[in-house]
C-alpha cells in the first residue's frame, strides 16, 4: 500500500483512507465494473460540496478500460478495496474536465432541471467556448474560469468481474456481439412461446441494434455488409409478430416492409405486413399483400381465403356505419 500511496503522490493525488474497507487489493482487470459513491468538495477552508452521489438513488457505476471522461476516478479506483472509503486530493491538472463530466451527470439525475437549449448551442463547441458560455450551473462555471485542486470522497460499493454481469452492446468487442445474437433470438423465442410479447419484442430489439452498430463499421455494398443486413431479417420478423400480437400496426408495416426491399418475396414479412395493413384500416394494400403471398406460397390458400373474408365482413360493417352516418346527416 505504501507503493501506491507513494506512486499516487508522484503524479499530484493524495490519498487518504477514511475507512479500510474489506479484504486485500488486487489488480482489477479492464472490463471490470465498479460501483461507487464520490463527493466532490472544494479544498477550501468550509469544504464547500460541489456534487454527492448519495442524494441520487444508485452509486455511480464504471467499467475499467473504457476511457471514462474522468480518468482521475478510474486512477483511484483502482487503488480501492470493497467498501473502502478514501479521500483523494488531486491537483488541477487532474481535474480540468471534472465541470463537464459533473454537468453531464447533473443532466442525467436532474434532466428536468438540464438547460437543453443551452445543451444545444454547446454540442459542438470546445472547451474554450465552454468557458466562454458556461455550463448552466453557477458553480461549475467558477470552475471552468478557475480551476483549482478537487478533493473526492470515493467509497468503493461493489466490484463485478466481467463475466459476472450482462454487458451491454456498447462494451462488447464485436465477437462478442456476434456470440450474442443466437443467444438473444434462443430468449426470445422462448419469451414468445410463454406469450411474453412485451418482452420477446425487447430482445429481437437488442439484437437489431447489436447488428446495426456491426453494420455501422462496414461500406454499404461489401459483402460483409450484405451479410449483416440478411442477417437482420428474422429479427426483424420475429419483432413484427409481436408488434402484430400488441395491436402495434404501424411499425409492423415499417419493419416487414424493410425486409421486403431486401427479399421481396418474403412470404411471412407479406403475410404479417398484410395483417397490419387490416389493424391500420388500408384494405387495398392488405388484399395485394395477402393475394402476394398465396401466389408465392399455395400452403397460405386457406389462411389467405379466411384472412379475406375477414376483411369483406369488416368492409360490409364500415359500409354500413357509413350509410347509417349519412342518414342521420339528413
Amino acid at each position: 500500500m505504501a507503493d501506491v500511496l507513494e506512486n499516487l503522490k508522484k503524479n499530484g493525488i493524495y490519498k487518504k483512507i477514511l475507512y479500510p474497507g474489506e479484504g486485500e487489493l488486487q489488480p482489477y482487470k479492464d472490463g471490470c465494473k465498479l460501483y461507487f459513491h464520490y463527493k466532490t468538495t472544494k479544498c477550501d477552508e468550509d469544504r464547500t460540496v460541489i456534487d454527492d452521489s448519495r442524494k441520487h438513488d444508485k452509486p455511480m457505476e464504471l467499467i475499467l478500460g473504457k476511457k471514462f471522461k474522468l480518468e482521475i476516478w478510474e486512477t483511484c479506483l483502482k487503488t480501492m478495496i470493497k467498501k473502502e472509503v478514501s479521500e483523494f486530493i488531486c491537483e488541477r491538472t487532474h481535474v480540468a474536465t471534472y465541470p463537464l463530466v459533473s454537468k453531464s451527470l447533473r443532466a442525467i439525475h436532474h434532466p428536468d432541471k438540464h438547460n437543453h437549449k443551452h445543451e444545444e448551442k454547446q454540442h459542438c463547441c470546445g472547451m474554450m467556448a465552454m468557458a466562454d458560455q458556461g455550463t448552466g450551473y453557477p458553480d461549475l462555471d467558477e470552475l471552468m474560469k478557475d480551476p483549482q485542486p478537487l478533493i473526492f470522497t470515493l467509497e468503493l460499493v461493489k466490484v463485478e468481474m466481467p463475466e459476472d454481469f450482462e454487458k451491454e452492446s456498447w462494451i462488447m468487442t464485436d465477437e462478442e456481439r456476434f456470440s450474442s445474437l443466437p443467444k438473444l433470438k434462443e430468449a426470445g423465442n422462448q419469451l414468445y412461446k410463454e406469450k411474453k410479447y412485451e418482452e420477446a419484442a425487447q430482445t429481437y430489439f437488442k439484437a437489431l441494434g447489436i447488428l446495426e452498430q456491426l453494420v455501422l463499421k462496414e461500406k454499404p455494398g461489401d459483402i460483409e455488409w450484405e451479410k449483416l443486413e440478411d442477417m437482420k431479417i428474422p429479427y426483424l420478423l420475429n419483432y413484427s409478430q409481436c408488434q402484430l400480437l400488441k395491436g402495434e400496426y404501424y411499425p409492423v408495416i415499417e419493419h416487414t416492409t424493410s425486409v421486403l426491399k431486401r427479399d421481396p418475396d418474403n412470404v411471412k414479412a407479406l403475410f404479417r405486413r398484410a395483417k397490419a395493413h387490416v389493424g391500420a384500416w388500408d384494405p387495398e394494400e392488405a388484399r395485394k399483400d395477402f393475394n402476394r403471398a398465396r401466389e408465392l406460397d399455395s400452403n397460405l390458400s386457406k389462411a389467405v381465403e379466411k384472412e379475406l373474408k375477414s376483411l369483406d365482413e369488416k368492409l360490409k360493417v364500415k359500409e354500413q356505419e357509413e350509410k347509417l352516418k349519412l342518414k342521420g346527416m339528413f
